[in-house]
């Protein structure tokens, strides 16, 4: 019986090459930028017969990836490059950490 779930699926197109960062003490993690997209046309209905290409918008989130699991970390670090299209499928997690500035941040990652 399930009675909680933090399940996320994204479709989309790689930022940059993954990097491998070592963190003192912990193992590495693969790390890369995945961006979305969704478009939808304006006007008064969802139904737009008479719409304009001009009449379509879109919107580009970015998700912050990060594989943890060694089989699928070395993959992903050999084989995924900037601009492939691929399917992530993880947790959302949600932190902080403290930028060179010494200014407490928020983070969102997507945990692979």
């Amino acid at each position: 019986l399930v009675s909680a779930m933090n399940r996320v699926q994204l479709l989309g197109r790689v930022g940059q090459d993954p990097i491998m960062r070592q963190v003192e003490g912990k193992n590495p993690v693969t790390i890369f930028s995945l961006a979305t997209n969704e478009m939808w046309r304006t006007g008064d209905s969802e139904l737009c017969y008479s719409c304009t290409l001009g009449d379509i918008s879109q919107k580009t989130t970015w998700h912050r990836i990060s594989v943890f699991r060694p089989g699928l970390r070395d993959v992903t670090y050999q084989y995924v490059r900037k601009g492939s299209r691929i399917f992530v499928e993880g947790k959302i997690d949600y932190g902080e950490y403290t930028d060179k500035n010494n200014v407490r941040r928020q983070a969102t990652t997507i945990i692979a």
